[in-house]
């Protein structure tokens, strides 16, 4: 069995058990969340589209950590006009594991 969800304005495909970073969700370690914003529920050929969401779905997850990324490194440059910007960039996330698909 697993679930689409959308949070952060990415989707991601989930099954239970599975650990996966999202972008930064306001919640305290150890806290139990609610993702109600399911867009696909699968259970072997049983198969659940929303539109845009399946009404009443919900996915239950635990906060595991937060974080920051990788940097990554942006240049600019203009050839010719003696212009170069250099600038880094580390985003924010939450680790979650997903404990059940209802």
């Amino acid at each position: 069995m697993y679930a689409v969800i959308k949070t952060g304005g990415k989707q991601y495909k989930v099954a239970v058990g599975e650990k996966l970073k999202v972008e930064q969700i306001p919640a305290d370690i150890d806290s139990q969340i609610e993702l109600s914003e399911v867009l696909m529920i699968a259970d072997g050929d049983a198969v659940k589209v929303g539109t845009p969401f399946v009404s009443g779905a919900k996915v239950t997850a635990t906060v595991v950590a937060h974080g920051r990324g990788e940097k990554i490194r942006i240049f600019k440059m203009r050839r010719r006009k003696h212009y170069q910007k250099h600038q880094g960039h580390r985003q924010n996330f939450t680790e979650i594991r997903i404990d059940a698909i209802a």
